[in-house]
């Protein structure tokens, strides 16, 4: 009788050694991904943050050397590492920026978009990483516009798809759309569009970067939040970008990345 006792007792011992074992196994393939509320972060590969840009807007995301580089490319490595994830910047059509997303071709949008309420409509937006203005610019000869009331009916160069068609919008409408905001400021020299409006610090690091010769015109048009865009289902990737923006700010990180780029805090501007 001891003996069958005792067999029992083996025989249910590795059972539960089996089982355990188990657990274990399912818990390290989901570590990354399940957070201490429950909630998963929905990733597009594995242990990786997938985050795109258009890669045509230095120095905010550009390549260099075939590599993803700039300010937006540091910033989400940097978010990655906190998160315990493997950074992976892509670039996608600035167009077809939004579809993609929500196409789950990648996890995040981290390439200087304006949080918006339309744009909120269909993605959720982090906390701004930093803060912007849409500027006019127009070509350092150019004495006939000097406040943004002078845009009326001239012509103006904006990327396609973002939000500054609209404010080109309110003043014209002769409106010429680029792929990048670079190839639009290039216009301003030659005379093919009167003004462009884009990113205030898009347009002054085009001036140094580029040595193009443009000016910038008036204050800004408005105060842009830049910040990044996540899946609406995927709120737990959007309260651990959250969370790593925070403390970015907090330990003084984020401060070291914007003024090695720009020289001054953008979330102070």
């Amino acid at each position: 009788m001891k003996r069958k006792v005792a067999s029992l007792t083996v025989v249910l011992g590795l059972f539960l050694l089996l089982v355990l074992s188990g657990c274990s196994s399912n818990d390290s393939k989901t570590s990354g991904k399940q957070k201490g509320n429950g909630e998963k972060m929905e990733l597009v590969n594995e242990g990786k943050l997938t985050f795109a840009m258009s890669g045509l807007l230095k120095p905010l995301n550009y390549k260099e050397k075939n590599k993803l580089v700039g300010f937006d490319v540091e910033i989400g490595e940097e978010i990655s590492k906190r998160i315990g994830l493997e950074s992976n910047p892509v670039t996608n059509p600035w167009e077809t920026i939004i579809q993609g997303l929500k196409g789950k071709k990648y996890d995040a949008i981290i390439g200087s978009m304006t949080a918006t309420e339309e744009r909120s409509k269909q993605v959720d937006f982090s906390d701004p990483y930093y803060i912007s203005g849409a500027q006019v610019f127009v070509a350092a000869s150019n004495n006939t516009i000097t406040k943004k009331e002078d845009l009326t009916d001239k012509r103006i160069g904006v990327m396609q798809a973002s939000t500054y068609q609209q404010d080109a919008e309110k003043y014209t409408k002769d409106i010429k759309n680029y792929p990048s905001d670079i190839y639009a400021l290039q216009d301003l020299e030659p005379g093919r569009v009167d003004a462009v409006i884009t990113d205030k610090i898009v347009g002054i690091s085009a001036m140094k970067e580029a040595n193009l010769k443009i000016k910038d015109v008036d204050n800004v048009l408005k105060n842009e939040n830049i910040a990044i865009a996540v899946n609406k289902d995927n709120p737990a990737l959007l309260k651990a970008i959250n969370k790593a923006i925070k403390s970015m700010v907090e330990d003084g990180t984020y401060e070291k990345i914007s003024k090695k780029w720009f020289g001054v805090n953008l979330l102070e501007k």
